[in-house]
């Protein structure tokens, strides 16, 4: 028995790529590589009619995550990249500040030299 190589797993991020759910993006749940069919969280929701049952005594419908054809979905990066770009740029715009504030204060420091050897000429006059 050999097992099927498939290029996702089990928690990864893919994006529907194929397809009626074409644009929809989600985390797998399942992967099933005998019949190689993956199944995504939240992406082709079908209805089962359930039985009456110990565990559902009033039986009705159920909407369960269907099965997708493993070719018609590529691996994404996660949300964490995301979260670090945001880092990225939060950090650069902090950097950002501090340079227009060192900028500001050479800014104010220059005047007020001027200024200082502006009352030296005028006294030395």
């Amino acid at each position: 028995m050999s097992r099927i190589k498939t290029h996702v797993k089990t928690g990864d991020h893919v994006q529907v790529i194929a397809g009626n759910e074409k644009p929809k993006k989600g985390k797998i749940l399942q992967v099933i590589p005998d019949k190689q069919q993956v199944i995504i969280e939240g992406i082709r929701m079908i209805k089962k009619h359930a039985r009456k049952s110990q565990d559902r005594p009033d039986g009705g419908i159920i909407e369960l995550e269907g099965p997708i054809h493993i070719s018609n979905v590529k691996k994404i990066d996660a949300p964490k990249a995301k979260k670090t770009a945001k880092k990225a740029t939060k950090k650069a715009a902090k950097k950002a500040a501090k340079k227009a504030t060192k900028k500001a204060a050479k800014k104010a420091a220059k005047p007020a030299e001027e200024v200082a050897s502006d009352t030296e000429t005028t006294e030395n006059s």
